[in-house]
């Protein structure tokens, strides 16, 4: 083989080449020099093991780093996409209330526009919105906001709604505007007095 700026090899060249004869590459070692070489050798072979066993351990520390990744990173769409909804759908409430008010006041009874508010509610509750803060449940600051409380407060129950909350999912999006008042007395409080 030649090379640039080298000589070619010839013939001669690899006779005269100091190859061990198979004899001595299979013979038992003489002396303690070659027996610590050999162990030397196979101290090496074992460090190579032990490279391999590191080379191991860090893959698999990469591969578990990456499918934690992943999966956070899946959990973050996820939380992403539902606040984004969770924003659109805030923006509608105001929509929701006017459309509440409407019906309450006999405006949704035929025509179109109750096709169009039924359209706009079925729609919302199929995307997980979920209106919360009827008139008798137990009161929640979490909740509720209380604008007015009539009684002592030993039972707060809800008493008027002036404005509906809505949940969406575990994530409340706006809280109930209500009236707290008294619940009524449990009959074994009744007769406890």
């Amino acid at each position: 083989m030649t090379g640039p700026g080298s000589e070619p090899v010839t013939e001669a060249d690899t006779e005269a080449a100091d190859v061990p004869e198979t004899e001595d590459v299979f013979a038992q070692p003489d002396s303690e020099d070659t027996v610590d070489a050999a162990l030397d050798e196979a101290v090496s072979d074992a460090s190579g093991s032990d490279r391999e066993t590191e080379l191991i351990a860090d893959l698999q520390r990469v591969h578990a780093e990456y499918a934690n990744y992943r999966r956070r990173a899946e959990r973050d769409k996820v939380s992403a996409q539902q606040y984004g909804k969770g924003d659109l759908i805030r923006s509608l409430l105001p929509v929701l209330d006017d459309l509440d008010r409407a019906r309450a006041h006999g405006d949704l009874e035929a025509g179109p526009l109750r096709a169009v508010a039924d359209k706009i509610t079925e729609t919302l509750s199929s995307a997980g919105l979920a209106a919360f803060g009827a008139e008798g449940d137990p009161f929640d600051p979490a909740l509720h906001e209380a604008v007015q409380h009539e009684g002592e407060g030993s039972r707060p129950v809800i008493g008027t709604v002036y404005r509906q909350g809505f949940r969406l999912g575990d994530r409340v999006l706006r809280t109930a505007m209500v009236v707290v008042v008294d619940g009524p007395e449990t009959p074994a409080a009744a007769t406890q007095e």
